[in-house]
């Protein structure tokens, strides 16, 4: 079935749909509708000479200038200056993703664009056409630069009316559909890591008195009990419920902790959904055409600042699950916390097995603890346009960043899964739990478990690959 834009029920699910999956897309036939009376309110308006930004006016500090009723090179023009991009390409599921989104804002029928221009922009998604848009140059306050290369390529040959230059490129599209990819990889993400948590507490012969049911009641957290929830059952069956079992009273904080610091990641992330959720349905422009009102009005509905403070939040608390995760998978591979051969070698020798591991989670997660550095109250000045463009949310780069962040985390959650599956391999403990056996025996599928005198596989990427594909989802 294809995606339907209505301009008011977008959502991740269909962006990832169309963004990675090529899915089609059609555009509600109210759509047009409400598009061709809020055209007919900006003819009416520049008709009876009201000034209006954009409309009859210039941009930023030209809006003084009115444009004169001849100049049909105008709005390419605009599109044309805006142009400011640099550096490498978008990935083509990011312009895809921005697209999509765009096409849905246009269907929600407050701009001044006409059917057509949607219709245009839904028949290049269909087309699988890739726009060459340049992927920094947004400081958030609208994708002003990435935008106008992504119209200048889609829109090329067509005959743009007045006010449409603006309103084609004055829009959060860019920084929403890559934060919607970036938030669903996340989400993929935080899933695996409840995953290698469980198999790597089985590893180290953990303490479980953490995730009884009991210590919900002392802290009435919802999401701590869902998270709580989901580790019982991937442990469900496990020997490390047996009396005796756990080789601690206290194991150290990242094992014990291990449903709270996934709990605080879901958190972060569960909000950040929510903001999400919302900017996907909403018109996201300025000026905004009114139709049953008749009238067009300055307004920053383009604001995305929610959506930018919500992903530095997810950036956070994912450093902290990430940290966590290494620390466990240090203290696996070291006999002295885990109790097994150093390098989790099947039997004590001089290869190094897997220790070498510790050094690879270290830099990775140095590195992934550095994209955690908020952005979205950064403004480096607020001299330009004659200091209206005073604020910033910088959402292309805050949601860059946890892509980045998070393409770092899988390597790191695959190391996690990669050393706690030979932690219990070679602890030889068990039965393990239903759901913690199902991912050692997927891993296995693509890594062979380590064998005296023959090299190890260090390979991280097959597991990567398995969390890729959602295999721990």
């Amino acid at each position: 079935m294809p995606v339907i834009l209505t301009g008011s029920d977008l959502t991740l699910t269909d962006v990832v749909a169309v963004a990675r999956r090529s899915e089609c897309v059609a555009l509600a036939d109210e759509a047009r509708e409400r598009m061709r009376r809020a055209r007919a309110v900006a003819d009416e308006t520049r008709a009876a000479g009201t000034p209006t930004y954009g409309l009859t006016t210039g941009l930023g500090v030209q809006k003084r200038v009115t444009v004169a009723a001849d100049d049909d090179a105008f709005e390419w023009r605009q599109v044309h200056e805006t142009r400011s991009g640099v550096g490498p390409l978008a990935p083509a599921d990011v312009v895809r993703a921005a697209m999509l989104v765009f096409a849905n804002q246009m269907a929600a029928g407050f701009t001044c664009l006409r059917p057509v221009l949607a219709e245009r922009l839904v028949e290049a998604l269909n087309d699988g056409e890739t726009p060459r848009v340049r992927a920094l140059g947004s400081i958030g306050a609208n994708d002003l630069p990435p935008m106008a290369d992504l119209v200048a390529e889609v829109f090329a040959g067509m005959d743009l009316a007045p006010g449409e230059g603006l309103a084609l490129f004055n829009n959060s599209a860019f920084g929403t559909g890559r934060a919607a990819l970036a938030l669903a990889d996340a989400a993929r993400l935080v899933d695996a890591a409840d995953v290698a948590g469980a198999l790597a507490l089985e590893g180290f012969a953990a303490n479980l008195s953490p995730l009884d049911p009991a210590v919900e009641r002392a802290r009435p957290d919802p999401v701590v009990a869902r998270t709580f929830t989901g580790l019982r059952e991937l442990l469900d069956g496990s020997y490390l419920w047996g009396e005796g079992a756990a080789r601690n009273l206290q194991d150290p904080l990242t094992f014990r902790s291990t449903g709270p610091i996934q709990a605080a990641a879901r958190t972060a992330l569960e909000h950040a959904l929510e903001r999400l959720e919302i900017e996907l349905r909403c018109a996201q422009v300025n000026p905004v055409v009114f139709a049953d009102e008749g009238v067009i009005r300055s307004a920053s509905v383009y604001e995305v600042l929610a959506l930018s403070a919500a992903l530095d939040y997810v950036r956070a608390a994912l450093a902290g699950m990430l940290v966590a995760a290494t620390e466990r998978s240090m203290k696996l591979l070291d006999s002295l916390w885990s109790g097994l051969p150093t390098g989790l070698m099947p039997e004590t020798g001089p290869d190094l097995g897997l220790s070498i591991l510790a050094i690879t989670a270290e830099s990775l997660t140095v590195e992934a603890a550095s994209l955690a550095q908020p952005v979205s109250f950064a403004v480096a000045s607020s001299s330009g346009a004659e200091g209206i463009e005073d604020h910033a949310t910088h959402l292309p780069l805050s949601s860059r960043r946890l892509a980045e962040q998070v393409e770092l985390g899988e390597a790191l959650v695959g190391i996690e899964l990669l050393v706690a599956a030979q932690a219990v391999d070679v602890r030889g403990a068990g039965p393990l739990g239903r759901g913690t056996a199902a991912a050692r025996d997927r891993i296995r599928a693509v890594v062979p478990a380590l064998a005296p005198g023959v090299p190890p596989p260090v390979d991280v990427e097959p597991v990567r690959g398995l969390i890729r594909a959602g295999a721990f989802a």
